[in-house]
């Protein structure tokens, strides 16, 4: 495939391709055809031979070129898989062109300082598990690392003190940047305002600008609820202190922190009865 794709990159070579995919013909009629001269004509001819997309025959004085069409289909087929890929309903190109469209019009309303001030996203959850089980998700740096990201990013640096007063730090990074060689895709840091077991989890959150400024701050409020299935989850935000600078962030929350919601949701599905039995002792909230 890479010979294929390196012989067809060539304009000249594909000007060819498209010649011999009329009918065959020779290397004098195929060099006057693409304006070319014979010897370079038939440098190209060879090129396509040997990535397999056209082959040769000797006719009396002349040498017959003509097309295989196989490799083509193969292309071709090739080609639609990653298209259908990056078109699938939901996927990771469509959340980053929903993202794309978020970020042009939070771009266009920040002209000023505070021009975000008192934005609000809410979001619900209705989740497996018992208030006492989602408490620990909520608030062990352990569990916390398992969801609270963005599906393409994974967390690089976690503090999490859950109690009145307790500090926050979460860093992250592109999940694929297993060395760390990538910059970092995002900081932020907070305090614990308020912390009722099982019952209510309230924080302030400010991400940091590449400068180590602040963006902003978001005031987050999430309340359990327990159900006869499990627990619903309400998380509140708030945003004030919104600088100019603070577009790209704020453009990501009900995306970022939705898709976040959604990994908790699926972590607690599939390793609740892990999670129950675990060992007190291994458990951290720094």
């Amino acid at each position: 495939m890479d010979e294929l794709l390196h012989a067809l990159a060539d304009p000249a070579r594909w000007r060819l391709v498209s010649l011999l995919a009329e009918r065959p013909r020779s290397v004098g009629v195929l060099a006057q055809l693409a304006g070319a001269r014979q010897p370079q004509t038939t440098k190209h001819l060879q090129t396509l031979e040997r990535a397999g997309v056209v082959t040769s025959q000797r006719t009396g004085q002349r040498r017959i070129y003509a097309l295989r069409s196989a490799p083509l289909r193969d292309l071709a087929g090739t080609l639609s898989r990653l298209a259908d890929t990056a078109d699938q309903a939901d996927g990771p190109q469509a959340t980053y062109d929903r993202y794309g469209r978020s970020l042009r019009t939070e771009r266009l309303a920040a002209q000023e300082s505070g021009w975000a001030d008192g934005r609000s996203f809410t979001f619900h959850r209705s989740l497996a598990g018992r208030p006492e089980l989602i408490w620990r998700f909520l608030t062990e740096t352990a569990l916390l690392a398992r969801w609270w990201t963005p599906d393409d990013l994974r967390i690089s640096e976690l503090v999490f003190e859950a109690r009145a007063g307790g500090r926050i730090v979460q860093e992250y990074r592109d999940a694929e940047d297993s060395d760390g060689s990538d910059p970092v895709a995002g900081r932020a840091e907070g305090v614990v305002v308020d912390a009722r077991p099982c019952e209510r989890l309230a924080y302030r959150l400010s991400p940091q600008l590449p400068d180590g400024t602040l963006a902003f701050t978001a005031h987050v409020d999430l309340a359990l609820r327990p159900t006869n299935t499990g627990t619903d989850l309400d998380v509140h935000w708030r945003i004030t202190d919104s600088t100019v600078d603070s577009a790209d962030f704020i453009a990501g929350i009900e995306v970022g922190f939705g898709q976040s919601l959604d990994k908790l949701a699926v972590n607690l599905a599939a390793h609740s009865h892990d999670i129950i039995g675990t060992d007190p002792a291994t458990r951290s909230t720094t």
